[in-house]
């Protein structure tokens, strides 16, 4: 893995944007699901110091127990700007990823991937940097509209932009439950991004990958500020 370039501003953090974005590879299938190792990450902040944690759980996709874990602490580095959030979250988020002894197979972030103003979300950026497959399924759906998906686990609809570009779908992963909002990040197919998103969530709305990731990192900034 390397480490991702930091920007001194925001022209610079959209120029690295601009960089970067052409190397998302929208052409590979990615891993199947069910198979293999899936990291998740996720972010917790403390503003009032500055603080982010950051976590990365690594499940078996078979069983969907976990495998390894690390987090990581680290000063937030870059102011908020909407579109740009990724700067704020991706030298930790790597932190944690570079802390694990086993390489996954397919890293799932909680947020999005081409489904960003930009085209260009945290999922994009971190498989773009790391080269691992990469998914975005968040909580809702940002700026994007779509129609409501059938009631059913697995039914799905098209996620667009203002312009009418699909850029992901809104995926019912539990019956008569809230959809989440997956979309591509790096060297998966919305088709198998999707499927990888049912898979993880057996039992709950969210990606077991996510829920793993989501309370170690709370923990470990819980620890960072007591």
């Amino acid at each position: 893995m390397t480490s991702a370039k930091m920007p001194a501003d925001e022209a610079g953090a959209k120029a690295i944007q601009d960089e970067l974005r052409g190397r998302v590879v929208l052409t590979e299938t990615g891993p199947p699901p069910g198979e293999g190792l899936i990291a998740g990450v996720d972010v917790a902040y403390d503003d009032e110091r500055d603080l982010v944690a950051a976590a990365a759980v690594v499940l078996d996709a078979a069983t969907l127990r976990v495998v390894e874990e690390a987090t990581s602490v680290g000063r937030v580095s870059f102011p908020y700007v909407p579109g740009l959030l990724a700067f704020r979250e991706l030298p930790t988020v790597l932190a944690a990823l570079e802390a694990l002894t086993v390489t996954p197979g397919l890293v799932v972030c909680d947020g999005y991937g081409l489904a960003h103003p930009r085209r260009f979300g945290l999922a994009c950026h971190l498989g773009v940097v790391t080269g691992l497959p990469a998914i975005g399924v968040a909580k809702n759906p940002f700026t994007f509209t779509y129609e409501e998906p059938g009631d059913r686990r697995g039914d799905l609809s098209p996620l667009r932009a203002s312009d009418g570009e699909v850029v992901g779908r809104a995926l019912r992963t539990q019956d008569g439950i809230k959809p989440v909002y997956v979309s591509v990040g790096h060297r998966v197919s919305l088709d198998n991004a999707c499927a990888h998103a049912l898979a993880l969530s057996p039992r709950f709305r969210i990606p077991e990958t996510t829920r793993h990731a989501d309370s170690l990192c709370r923990r470990a900034l819980r620890e960072a500020t007591a």
